[in-house]
Formats: structure tokens, sequence, C-alpha cells
């Protein structure tokens, strides 16, 4: 990489001079029979630049940033609010209300089961409940026994509210409350500065808020973690309970996985008047973005032409620092 010297020229200098004052050589290192050996370099051998010089500096070499193409036309989304970032360097590469609160849905699973794989062992078996619950389920019977890893496949794969329901049952203490009290705590250390969950589930509530650029910092966040990252990529899966006397067949709800080049999860989520949601995270050439799109029309159909063009209107290129 070519750097010219400039403004940084009188502060290499300074340090390069105090470290000739302080050692009155130049060290270079090598390796000898396994071991390391050291070699004086004479002083008068030393390269000192002047400000017209043109050196290699590596340490200077940022992330690839994205650019986008000068004729980039813009495309239009039934989406109220959507928010898409380059992962690697943090540049924003679409937003639409981003920061505007609304309703989550089931993209509130994605808190849920970090909290869940915080609280328990994935082998630990925990016996259902008697508990009721509206809306996606994966049809857990009363007194089944079943590991929390395959209640997290429940609650990411099916979307399952049942599943839900039962990992924040057993949380310690306080038990569903305390595991709520723990999402918003959670939510604060990620950074996520406009969100406050009420349920484990994502079913409508007074309160129970989030934005695309909190959503898209719980994905990222999220998909660290090995773990999570498989189950939020399984297209289709059986479960058993412990004693085998149950069985689930599981179903992705994310039509992109399988469908779209480089897709890798996370999330979806649909109330009535949520609308639809998805939040994507995509990887395609070693470039990975994620993408929140909130209160679309169609879900599927908006995040695919938006990743599409994403990709088609923005090259990676590398910068350097003058």
């Amino acid at each position: 990489m070519k750097v010219k010297i400039k403004k940084n020229y009188q502060q290499f200098l300074i340090y390069f001079t105090g470290f000739l004052f302080v050692t009155t050589s130049v060290l270079s290192v090598m390796k000898v029979g396994g071991l390391l050996a050291y070699e004086q370099v004479p002083l008068e051998t030393a390269n000192i630049p002047n400000s017209q010089d043109v050196i290699n500096l590596p340490n200077f070499e940022g992330p690839d940033l994205p650019v986008k193409k000068p004729d980039a036309i813009y495309p239009e989304f039934s989406a109220f609010s959507i928010f898409a970032i380059d992962v690697e360097s943090g540049t924003v590469l679409f937003e639409k209300n981003p920061d505007i609160q609304i309703l989550p849905a089931s993209t509130t699973k994605i808190m849920t089961a970090l909290v869940a794989m915080e609280a328990y062992d994935v082998d630990q078996i925990m016996v259902v409940p008697k508990i009721r619950v509206a809306g996606q389920k994966m049809n857990l019977i009363n007194g089944e026994m079943i590991s929390v890893r395959d209640l997290l496949y429940g609650l990411l794969v099916a979307s399952a509210n049942d599943a839900a329901e039962v990992l924040a049952y057993y949380y310690p203490l306080n038990s569903r409350q305390g595991f709520i009290q723990r999402m918003n705590e959670k939510a604060k250390e990620i950074g996520m500065e406009n969100t406050f969950f009420t349920n484990p589930t994502g079913l409508e509530d007074i309160g129970h808020l989030s934005t695309a650029r909190d959503m898209v910092a719980l994905s990222i966040y999220a998909m660290q973690n090995p773990f999570f990252a498989s189950i939020v990529g399984t297209k289709q899966i059986t479960l058993k309970s412990f004693d085998g006397a149950y069985k689930h067949n599981l179903l992705s709800i994310n039509q992109l996985l399988g469908e779209v080049e480089g897709v890798l999860g996370v999330k979806t989520g649909w109330t009535e008047n949520a609308k639809e949601n998805l939040v994507s995270y995509v990887q395609r050439n070693g470039r990975t973005i994620a993408i929140a799109l909130l209160g679309s029309d169609d879900r599927f159909g908006e995040s695919k032409k938006l990743i599409e063009w994403l990709y088609e209107n923005y090259s990676w290129q590398k910068v350097y620092e003058p």
C-alpha cells in the first residue's frame, strides 16, 4: 500500500529519533535454529524518510468500504422502516425511518433466544407447564419433557410462542418477569437505545417496541454466536421429546433461506398491526450485510429486492488514510 507521508511525518520523526537515542541501534529479529537471535544494524544504514518519500504503512489500512454507484437509483418499498448496514465497516447502506419505534413482532425472539442461551445449559430438560398462548406454536404438550436445545429450535425455526413461554417460565428467581427484565437489560448492553420488551414472544402489547436500527444491532450481536447462527440457518428439522413420546416437525418460516444467495438467517415477525417484519443477515463474496425491514406488505419480496439492489449497486474498495 502506497501512502504519502504528510502531517504524520513530524510525529514519525520525533518517535524515530527518540527510539534511536534510547537504543543507539536498530534491532532486526531473525529465527536461527528455532531460537530468536538479534543482529545489530549499523545506524548509518537506517533509512529515515523525508517528507517527499513514499513508504509502505500497512497498519494504516482499514476495512474495505462499500462505495455506491453514482448512477444508482434508490428503490421504493412499502415497508415503514428499513435499516441496512455493512457489518465489517459499519457503513449505512440504506435507511428509511430507522429510529421510529414500531411493533417488532416475533423478531423479539432473537433476544428471547439470547437470554435463554445465557441462562440455561442447552442440554437441560424442561417439563412443559400448562400454558395458553396465541399465535404460532410448535404444539408442545403439557407434561412433555424437552431440551432447551430443542426449544430454541422451535423458537427460532418455527417462531413458536409456546417455546418462548416455556423458556421464560423456568427463569430463576422472578421467573417470567425476571426473564423479560433480563431481555431489557441485555438490550441496553447491546446498545439498543429505543427498544423495550414486555413479553418473550413479540405478541402485541402496550410499550413493546423496537426500531429497525436496534434490530440490526441485535442481529449482528446474535450472529456472532455459532449455535444461534446454525439454528436460524436451519430450513427444516424434526425434534423428539426426551422420552421419544412426542415428535415435532419444524419448517422455517423464512422463505429466503436456500432461495436467495447468501442469506444465513435471521428472524421473521408478523402481527396484524405490526404487518410483516424480517431481519436478514447476508454474506456474498466475503461481504456481509445486516438488514431489518419492518412494517412491510411483502417482507420476503422486498427483502430480496433490497438484498439484490445492495450487492448490485455497491462495490467494496480499499481506502487508505492519507
